[in-house]
């Protein structure tokens, strides 16, 4: 295992002269209607720059086992939790979060497994991919590669968000090493490769909502995918910038009717970020879209390896059994009674308590 994480003092000062000398823009509502509203993100900023401390955060995390792999060149960190010789599982995130999704379930998952949570490369403390194509085939081959490295051969994998898309190809490509797949959501990119005319009214519905979401919220999405480049500018200069995109999608995405601050309290919201901040990660991320967008799966192909479903009420999307049955072996469905998109932070005992109930009944 190499050193913990430190960040060096140079990059918190900086950080620090940039948040005093932020540019506010002026508001004509302050309501989320037209984007991150100026009240919230102020008293987040507030907090930032009068009492958060970034140096509890990281004495908090390098707490846990950090490892670092040379894998194609590049270097894959993870966290390392759990019971060595227990089912090991692979749990993958997404954005805008980070591996810190997980922070509240390792407890709860660590008699039951030993844990591997990696940084996806371009995400965090993992290195940036230096070029196009690393889509989520090409990542889940350089993870499939790191649990063997670690000589973790066979094993289970959860994923949330671009983490569902990259734990879907693992079991695509390495089945034979791959005891379950467990997710929060159907991949989006299958919107986009399924025949319509096929489906079924639930399935239809599905796929309008889909629509009139991506209308109304989906121009991040459109814009990672296309033009990443152009937003990164501001990502890596401004963190407020970058708190401003990351808190609209905490606020609209997480079950907290309306208020961000019932489900994550600000200096979980500032963790996060300074996790993109402090890695200069922000524009690497986004660039995932685009080479996802590139990269597409393959509608033809269906995972075999037996899938579970926990399928959080306030989440984006709200799939029918039978739509994920079209591409997954479904082994285990269940809808929670609360969570959203960020599930295994919103509700850690309810997520660990159903990927437990599913990994048992086939393991």
């Amino acid at each position: 295992m190499k050193p913990p994480l430190h960040v060096p003092e140079s990059v918190l000062h900086d950080l620090r002269g940039r948040l005093d000398s932020t540019r506010w823009p002026d508001a004509v509502v302050d309501d989320w209607s037209w984007g991150t509203p100026v009240s919230p993100l102020e008293a987040l900023v507030d907090r930032w720059r009068n009492g958060y401390d970034w140096r509890a955060t990281e004495e908090r995390i390098n707490a846990y086992d950090h490892g670092h792999e040379r894998i194609d060149g590049l270097n894959v960190h993870f966290i390392r939790a759990g019971t060595r010789g227990a089912t090991p599982l692979l749990l993958l995130h997404g954005w805008p979060d980070s591996p810190l999704r997980f922070e509240k379930s390792i407890p709860l998952l660590a008699e039951r497994f030993e844990l591997v949570i990696p940084s996806i490369p371009g995400y965090g403390f993992s290195d940036r991919p230096p070029h196009p194509g690393y889509g989520p085939g090409q990542i889940a081959d350089l993870l499939a590669a790191l649990m063997a490295r670690i000589d973790l051969p066979s094993f289970g994998v959860h994923g949330g968000d671009i983490g569902s898309a990259i734990a879907e190809e693992i079991a695509l490509r390495h089945p034979e090493h791959v005891v379950g797949l467990h997710l929060v959501d159907v991949p989006y990119w299958h919107r986009y490769a399924f025949d319509a005319s096929t489906a079924t009214p639930d399935e239809q519905a599905f796929l309008d909502a889909m629509t009139a979401w991506s209308v109304s919220e989906g121009a991040y999405a459109a814009l990672h995918r296309t033009k990443p480049q152009t937003l990164a500018y501001a990502l890596e200069d401004s963190p407020v910038g970058l708190a401003a995109w990351f808190l609209e999608k905490f606020h609209a995405w997480s079950d907290c009717a309306g208020d961000v601050w019932t489900v994550f309290s600000p200096d979980e919201l500032i963790d996060n970020a300074m996790v993109y901040w402090v890695t200069r990660t922000a524009g690497s991320a986004i660039r995932y879209y685009r080479d996802a967008a590139l990269h597409p799966g393959d509608p033809a192909r269906r995972v075999t390896v037996p899938t579970g479903f926990t399928i959080f009420p306030k989440d984006i999307a709200h799939p029918p059994r039978s739509y994920a049955e079209r591409f997954f072996t479904v082994a285990h469905w269940t809808t929670m009674p609360r969570g959203g998109h960020f599930g295994a932070w919103e509700d850690p005992a309810g997520f660990a308590r159903d990927v437990t109930v599913f990994f048992d009944a086939i393991t």
